[in-house]
């Protein structure tokens, strides 16, 4: 796109986990609410999600973060003809689970012209913490790669 053209609002793709890929269905991550300034989902963890000593893998809480972060930078900058890409993603793992209904709550930090920093918590269904973190995305032009 060249700096004067108008940009072109991009249509978020379907988010369900019907469509999700294996990977992202796998983590079991269903989006509930999802705009530019908030993301809402759950996840139903259990015996699918551990690792080999019983207790679910930090890998599924930094999966959640990423793809929240992602999900709500993206319908941040839909309406400017691009998405975001994480850069970074930095997730804490605060409190070992063998089985819950974890919430997944995403919120901007900040949102600028060329990038975004989302905090992500994900949390049990009384409320503690599981794990925290923080993704840094690029805005990017949609046609930027090809699909």
């Amino acid at each position: 796109m060249t700096p004067n053209a108008a940009a072109e609002a991009v249509e978020m793709p379907d988010l369900s986990i019907e469509e999700a890929s294996r990977f992202v269905a796998a983590a079991g991550l269903v989006l509930d609410e999802v705009s530019g300034a908030r993301v809402l989902g759950h996840m139903d963890l259990g015996a699918d999600h551990h690792t080999p000593w019983g207790i679910v893998h930090g890998g599924i809480y930094a999966t959640a973060v990423e793809t929240a972060a992602s999900v709500g930078a993206s319908a941040a900058v839909a309406d400017r003809g691009q998405y975001a890409v994480g850069v970074h993603n930095s997730t804490d793992f605060l409190r070992a689970s063998v089985e819950c209904r974890a919430t997944v709550v995403a919120e901007p930090t900040h949102q600028g012209r060329s990038q975004q920093l989302w905090t992500v918590t994900v949390a049990d269904q009384d409320g503690r913490q599981l794990a925290r973190g923080q993704v840094r995305l690029r805005n990017i032009e949609c046609d930027r790669f090809s699909h």
